[in-house]
């Protein structure tokens, strides 16, 4: 049985006590569960989850919990409200923005200082392209281009993550500044990866795709995309914890654009909401992406600001904690905005 929040409120206050019910800790209330058992859908109130039996009202705990915050050194990572990650790519060949600061620390280090006095909480450095055909990187090389921007971004007190499948880049970059692993393989390409990660006891971003040890662009065949990633990520988190890293460190993240079709990515994003019950906060990475393009005639990537504003509010919508982004200062502006807007309907 699988729970998917909706029926979104805006003021929770006119409603019976026990009628609605917060998302994960944050800003968004909603009324009703969208109940997936069986390939059959239902629409159960929040009121009456007890109802649904032990299973359902494990996920309802989860989905209500609030997130706790990450301390971070000197930082804190806080889930109650949206979170803008910068993506500071240091590769030649990205989808996006391939070679723009390719083999200049210190130019990186101030687009990344950009972004955190932008608003980004988070900068995420990557040193390999994981776009579809993209050549992989010799871990030395990865690591010698990620590690002079992270030292010089943390040393500046910025709170990076390091976007890398490859154990020696993750315990370079840890060594280096880094607080976070961001792993679109979820920590199966590397087997060193994971003890890496439970060693060194850091915060772990995982992501689907549907074959992560070759690349994660293969086909997913997915009967219900949201549940079939759900019960892939739910996997892979039980994994970690008998590995030894705390519930509390993992994020997740439902990998758009990996091995998705558009109506997949469309599902996932219209149902985001059901990986709250996962218990961890959620990171949404669609910022750019090709399903921009195919829903606004083939936009091309430098063309995709307005859809990757739209995914990053239909996000916040879903109360999802972070949102990896290109464009960190209009988006951060959007959410302000946004943010606004609810505490406004919130008082009524």
């Amino acid at each position: 049985m699988h729970l998917l929040p909706t029926q979104f409120v805006d003021a929770p206050f006119a409603y019976p006590d026990g009628a609605v019910s917060r998302l994960a800790g944050g800003m968004q209330w909603f009324a009703a569960y969208e109940v997936r058992e069986s390939g059959a859908k239902r629409i159960v109130p929040v009121a009456e989850v007890a109802s649904l039996g032990e299973r359902a009202a494990q996920r309802h705990a989860r989905i209500v919990a609030p997130r706790p915050a990450l301390t971070l050194g000197a930082r804190t990572l806080r889930f109650d409200q949206p979170v803008v990650a910068g993506i500071l790519n240091m590769t030649p060949d990205s989808f996006s923005d391939g070679g723009v600061h390719r083999d200049d620390p210190v130019a990186a280090t101030s687009a990344g200082m950009v972004m955190a006095g932008a608003g980004a909480g988070l900068i995420d450095v990557g040193g390999e392209s994981t776009r579809p055909g993209a050549t992989t990187v010799w871990e030395q090389d990865e690591a010698t281009r990620v590690v002079p921007v992270i030292e010089r971004l943390a040393a500046a007190g910025a709170l990076v993550s390091i976007d890398t499948r490859k154990a020696l880049v993750m315990e370079r970059a840890l060594a280096a500044g880094a607080a976070i692993v961001n792993d679109v393989s979820a920590l199966l390409w590397d087997k060193r990866a994971l003890g890496i990660v439970a060693d060194a006891g850091c915060p772990v971003i995982i992501m689907h795709s549907p074959d992560p040890e070759k690349g994660g662009h293969g086909s997913g065949g997915y009967r219900d995309v949201l549940v079939d990633v759900f019960d892939w990520l739910e996997r892979r988190i039980d994994a970690l914890v008998a590995a030894g890293i705390d519930r509390t460190r993992i994020i997740v993240d439902p990998g758009i654009g990996f091995g998705k079709s558009l109506q997949d990515n469309l599902a996932l994003i219209n149902g985001l909401a059901i990986f709250h019950g996962l218990g961890c906060p959620i990171m949404l990475g669609a910022s750019r992406k090709r399903l921009i393009g195919a829903l606004s005639n083939e936009a091309p990537v430098s063309e995709r600001l307005g859809g990757s504003v739209a995914l990053a509010l239909k996000g916040a919508e879903a109360g999802v904690q972070l949102l990896r982004v290109h464009d960190v200062a209009e988006t951060v502006q959007a959410l302000r905005v946004w943010r606004g807007l609810r505490d406004r309907a919130f008082v009524g």
